[in-house]
């Protein structure tokens, strides 16, 4: 994937003025927020070798940069949904 068309899109973001930007989809930054607030961090991440299947491989690079941190973050929903239920 070539960096030139996310460069250009960047530029041309930076180039617009606060007030052309639609932020009515972003919810206020207020006390309720940080109240409820949750900071997650990382225990590390460790290199694996893995075998996928080859369509599930291929689906997830096609989803762009980054296929590597989805699967991640896949096996880390399905492991803290799973984690307190007793083995078989």
């Amino acid at each position: 994937m070539s960096k030139k068309p996310i460069e250009s899109e960047l530029k041309r973001i930076d180039a617009m003025a606060d007030e052309g930007i639609d932020y009515s989809d972003i919810p206020p930054l207020d006390d309720d927020f940080f109240a409820n607030a949750e900071v997650v961090v990382s225990p590390g991440k460790e290199p694996v070798t893995i075998r996928l299947d080859a369509d599930i491989l291929d689906w997830m690079k096609s989803q762009g940069r980054g296929y590597q941190s989805r699967i991640n973050a896949i096996l880390r929903r399905y492991y803290e949904a799973h984690r307190d239920q007793p083995r078989k």
